[in-house]
C-alpha cells in the first residue's frame, strides 16, 4: 500500500489541514472561533477516523456491502453530532449560534472528506 493512497495519510492530512485553518482563524479573527472549537474539533476528528476504520474493516469482511456500510457511517456520524450538540447545550453553552456554527463548519469539513473518500472508492468496486 502506497502511503499517499492510504486512509489514514489523507485523513491525517486533512486534518491537519482543518486544525491549521481552525488556528489560524482563531489567531486572526478570534471572534468567529467559538471556545470549544478545539473540542468540536477533537470529537469530529475522533469519531471520523473510527468510523473510517471500522468501515474499512467492515469492508474487508463483505465487500458486497460497501455502499451500505459508507451510509450506516454516515449515518452514525449524524446522530452522533446530534447527540453532541444536544449534550454540550443541555450543560449550558455560552453563545449557541456561533458554536452552532463552529459545528457545522468542521461536521461539513469530514462530510465532504467522507463523500470524496467515498465517490473514489466506487471506481475500483465499480469494475
Amino acid at each position: 500500500m502506497k502511503l499517499t493512497s492510504s486512509i489514514h495519510f489523507n485523513y491525517l492530512m486533512a486534518s491537519l489541514l482543518l486544525a491549521g485553518i481552525l488556528f489560524l482563524l482563531e489567531y486572526f479573527v478570534p471572534q468567529l472561533v467559538h471556545s470549544t472549537s478545539w473540542t468540536i474539533f477533537g470529537f469530529m476528528a475522533g469519531l471520523s477516523y473510527l468510523l473510517s476504520v471500522v468501515t474499512l474493516w467492515l469492508y474487508s469482511k463483505s465487500p458486497e456491502n460497501f455502499f451500505a456500510l459508507k451510509i450506516l457511517g454516515m449515518l452514525i456520524r449524524t446522530l452522533s453530532a446530534l447527540g453532541f450538540i444536544g449534550i454540550l447545550v443541555v450543560m449550558g453553552l455560552e453563545n449557541i449560534i456561533l458554536f452552532i456554527a463552529n459545528f457545522f463548519i468542521i461536521f461539513l469539513f469530514y462530510m465532504i472528506f467522507d463523500i470524496y473518500t467515498f465517490i473514489s472508492n466506487l471506481r475500483p468496486n465499480s469494475k
